[in-house]
């Protein structure tokens, strides 16, 4: 945020100045009080394993400007914003900074939900729109009742575009999410089975994602996946215009997605051998006709909708056709361990897509590897592909179907598995079922079992377990990012 007397923040946060009302505070908002910089407000958020109000007076030493607590702290030498609850009064900031920016500049808001693709689709629309004006988007998946303030309060007098990733805990969360960071262009890019344990059916999580289209104002965008029919059937939830985009399975009419003011399609979808999409983005922007090239750096068919709901995104921003395309071109992912791809010294590749899971995520991953292998093994066909699978959390009663299933999805793509965590036993039971090589493996025997050579595919993919212990990481199946970098490391090292 630009920097403003903390008279000014305490208003905006709904709360009572204690200290000098022109004390300035700025530009930075942090909730850790490591990321302190001088000026900063600290937000003591209250978390389930740490308070934030014990950490104030390391901020305050640290440079803060000010601090937002719910409770007026002794002996602490900075001006105090008192609230009832702090993260209420984040998001009372961050809603009114956002509104002051699209009354005095035009700011610009877009906002994207979805099942899976949500920080590819952001990584990617941010690197579009900020060849076109300053842009802020969120690093990582920064999209809950933290994330979304956090990366609102980052906007100043410049910031022309700002985009809010926006996942969904339950009923509700996304209007509530609307109502700090109100969308005007707003995406919707699947629904699937992540969180089916917290929702029940892929119905109920349509119901909970399809708010975000609902929160639009009826001169608005609504970005709408012409492939999905959960997704496709939100547009009678909205006064918003739509936008449809579509990878080339459309179950919306097609006279209805031409009649549309903008939509966009893949045509021609290629990939090289590391699995890297170039297709032609053909549609229409405001009647006109376009057709582009574009050559993705990312890996896997997955990425090739997300390049098209970034695109229908930045159409929708204004942004013409061409200088999208070239964009899409050269953007890269930005955020970590999702479907890097590393070609190791020996002539393996390793893909580390250990930061999240879900099932429709994995298949994806998979079917990647499966046709990455196909190709390499056509020049070496002894090449092997292994999945080193961890578990995928939040699917309820149906988590061991789910796991037993991923299992034999990988072995019908001749892929081999090494499970890990709570649900290992299940995924090997799937892959074996299904005819395939399976086993199971704590951490710390991964790296002996695996001896990538030349021509072979790794896949590490997993749902991180954030907050847990170590003790718990290898009990969990968790912890697998790191584990591919180590055998990056380990094989670069080898190869000096």
């Amino acid at each position: 945020m630009r920097t403003i007397p903390a008279s000014d923040a305490a208003q905006l946060c709904g709360g009572t100045l204690r200290g000098p009302a022109d004390t300035t505070v700025g530009p930075d908002v942090v909730t850790d009080h490591r990321q302190t910089t001088r000026g900063a407000l600290f937000v003591a958020l209250r978390g389930e394993h740490a308070d934030g109000h014990d950490f104030v007076a390391s901020a305050v030493a640290a440079g803060a400007g000010a601090v937002l607590v719910s409770r007026v702290l002794p002996g602490i030498a900075a001006s105090q914003i008192v609230v009832h609850d702090t993260q209420a009064g984040l998001s009372a900031l961050a809603g009114g900074l956002v509104r002051e920016a699209v009354a005095d500049h035009g700011l610009i808001t877009l906002a994207l939900t979805g099942s899976s693709g949500k920080t590819t689709t952001k990584d990617l629309l941010a690197q579009v729109l900020n060849a076109a004006g300053a842009t802020v988007a969120p690093a990582g998946s920064f999209n809950n009742e933290v994330g979304v303030p956090l990366t609102a309060c980052a906007i100043d007098a410049t910031t022309r575009f700002l985009v809010a990733e926006m996942g969904a805990r339950g009923p509700g969360h996304i209007a509530w999410l609307c109502g700090i960071v109100p969308p005007r262009i707003g995406a919707v890019l699947n629904v699937g089975t992540a969180h089916l344990g917290e929702f029940g059916s892929r119905e109920a999580i349509a119901a909970a994602k399809g708010e975000l289209v609902e929160a639009l104002p009826s001169d608005g965008v609504a970005v709408l996946n012409a492939d999905d029919p959960l997704v496709a059937g939100m547009a009678a939830r909205t006064g918003a215009r739509p936008t449809w985009f579509s990878a080339g399975a459309p179950v919306v009419d097609p006279a209805r997605i031409e009649a549309a003011p903008m939509s966009v399609q893949a045509e021609d979808q290629h990939a090289d051998e590391l699995e890297r999409y170039a297709f032609r983005l053909v549609g229409r922007c405001e009647g006109v006709a376009f057709d582009e090239p574009v050559r993705l750096r990312l890996v896997g068919a997955h990425a090739v909708p997300d390049a098209l709901a970034a695109a229908a995104m930045a159409l929708a921003a204004g942004l013409a056709p061409a200088a999208v395309a070239r964009s899409l071109s050269t953007a890269e992912e930005r955020s970590p361990w999702r479907m890097a791809l590393h070609e190791l010294a020996g002539g393996a590749v390793l893909i580390n897509d250990a930061y999240n899971a879900n099932p429709d995520s994995v298949r994806a991953a998979l079917d990647t590897v499966g046709t990455m292998i196909a190709r390499r093994r056509l020049a070496r066909p002894n090449a092997r592909a292994t999945a080193v699978l961890g578990d995928m959390l939040e699917l309820g009663d149906e988590s061991a179907e789910l796991h037993r299933a991923i299992g034999g999805y990988a072995a019908e793509r001749g892929i081999a598995v090494i499970a890990v965590g709570s649900f290992a036993a299940e995924t090997v039971a799937g892959a074996v079922a299904a005819g395939g090589q399976a086993g199971e493996a704590s951490l710390g025997e991964i790296r002996e079992r695996l001896a990538p050579a030349a021509g072979d595919v790794v896949l590490v993919k997993a749902s991180r377990g954030l907050g847990l212990p170590e003790a718990e990481l290898d009990r969990r199946g968790l912890g697998l990012e790191r584990l591919a970098r180590a055998i990056v490391d380990e094989q670069e090292g080898r190869a000096r």
